[in-house]
């Protein structure tokens, strides 16, 4: 279980109130989604290469804030569906990819190769344990284990890259290094997790492996 899911019904009777006012004005929350995710990609690539790490934190996190709106609005507006959750998906990618590329970015710009690498490394993790429970999801399968979901990796970065941009020394390599840990255990996590059910199912030939993309 993440460990951010106590605090999501919580946030959920916050955002509503937020969600009912936006909606209010017309905007969709496929406009939400899209305008969320390119404040995240343009705070990421176009701050975080220039080492400025604190006001790029601070700008994403803005954006993702604003972001987290789209959901509050689909349900108070009634306006769910399979192609709004698809772009969400999506754009949680992109959005993820450009923060870890941006930072990369930033550490190689400094000269700090061993973290740019670690953020690379990062950024793949991030991506294969999404990748897992989306596969394993498709296959019918059930997927929601893991300690590093996508909010608890968005938070120990952007807290340990605002904090570096302070000039907080060894904060955001400890964060790196955890966050590699967790992602790979993550990964780890997923994979047992769609074995149990795959021999249990007893690999019915029902299940035919669809082609990879």
């Amino acid at each position: 279980m993440a460990m951010l899911n106590k605090l999501r019904p919580a946030l959920g009777r916050v955002l509503t109130p937020i969600g009912q006012a936006v909606a209010r004005t017309g905007v969709s929350p496929n406009m939400i989604t899209v305008i969320g995710t390119v404040g995240v990609v343009t705070g990421a690539l176009g701050l975080f290469p220039r080492g400025e790490f604190f006001w790029g934190t601070v700008a994403i996190t803005a954006f993702v804030v604003f972001d987290m709106l789209d959901g509050a609005v689909a349900r108070v507006t009634g306006k769910i569906s399979p192609w709004g959750a698809f772009l969400d998906s999506t754009s949680d990618r992109v959005a993820d990819a450009a923060i870890f590329a941006g930072l990369m970015a930033g550490l190689l710009a400094a000269d700090r190769r061993p973290l740019a690498y670690l953020a690379l490394y990062c950024l793949v993790a991030g991506a294969v344990v999404s990748y897992a429970k989306a596969r394993a999801e498709g296959l019918g399968y059930t997927c929601n284990v893991g300690i590093a979901e996508r909010s608890e990796r968005l938070i120990i970065v952007l807290v340990a890259t605002g904090l570096d941009g302070l000039g907080v020394p060894h904060v955001l390599a400890g964060a790196l290094w955890l966050l590699a840990v967790l992602s790979t255990f993550t990964v780890g996590q997923r994979f047992m997790a769609v074995r149990r059910q795959a021999l249990a199912d007893g690999a019915s030939p029902s299940r035919v492996p669809e082609p990879s993309a």
